[in-house]
């Protein structure tokens, strides 16, 4: 499994919420190249860099940090936070994004088959955002009456309701309930999640605390065979030093 350092940028700054809360910042680093270069000295394969400030507005206001980030350090970037037109995709990736991360886009609009049909599938991630077992949007502060599995089925082309050309083949999932609280992850929600996505991936995000959890979905994936179980993101635990990059990559068993 995959380690992405989670790198969410507001106000220009490194930050953390608390449950999806922009009232509940707290402040790791003034400058995100700053903490982006520190998980790439600690052994950092990826980053994941959220535009906390494009996600409430509705188009990338980060995108020269992104520019910084990837110029500077080299490493493949997945970058997400308000991406809700053919422009703004374009001009995260021209910035040296690997990834694109799309959310309210793909429940709003068709953007999310207009950047699969451009860019392929490996190139375009879905980010399902829940809270109380539904997709949330705009920058998590909307709720929808969609359930998360119904969602990542349909998405993923699981169901008969897919469209699109072939199908989401990356996701994101996050509980905000669970985000930047450090309670670990939920066992039953990263299975759900994994086999939802049927031949496609599934990065989780939300609540990673301690090494202890990391190895529990590693072991996890073994056991249950979820082979589409990609990775954890984790932000909180890092700047906090409650392990390391190369302890977290350790425990994932890569």
């Amino acid at each position: 499994m995959n380690l992405y350092p989670a790198i969410d940028i507001l106000d220009g700054n490194a930050v953390r919420l608390a449950k999806g809360d922009f009232d509940a910042k707290k402040v790791y680093d003034q400058d995100p190249l700053s903490a982006a270069r520190a998980f790439a000295e600690d052994g950092a394969r990826w980053l994941h860099v959220v535009d906390l400030d494009g996600a409430k507005s509705g188009e990338p206001v980060n995108i020269a940090h992104l520019r910084a980030i990837v110029e500077e350090l080299g490493l493949p970037v997945q970058f997400g936070g308000g991406l809700r037109s053919m422009a703004a995709i374009d001009a995260a990736l021209s910035a040296g994004a690997t990834r694109v991360i799309l959310g309210t886009a793909v429940f709003t609009s068709d953007l999310l088959w207009e950047a699969l049909e451009a860019h392929g599938p490996d190139r375009v991630i879905v980010s399902i955002d829940a809270r109380g077992g539904c997709v949330a949007t705009h920058g998590w502060l909307e709720a929808t009456s969609i359930p998360v599995q119904e969602a990542i089925e349909r998405l993923s082309g699981s169901t008969d309701e897919s469209q699109g050309p072939g199908g989401v083949k990356r996701f994101v999932f996050t509980n905000i309930d669970h985000d930047g609280m450090l309670d670990g992850p939920n066992r039953d929600e990263a299975m759900m999640a994994a086999r939802a996505a049927g031949d496609g991936s599934v990065i989780l995000s939300g609540g990673i605390g301690e090494l202890a959890h990391l190895e529990a979905l590693a072991q996890l994936r073994e056991e249950q065979q979820l082979d589409g179980l990609d990775g954890v993101i984790v932000g909180k635990a890092l700047y906090e030093r409650r392990f390391t990059v190369a302890e977290a990559q350790a425990a994932l068993g890569g």
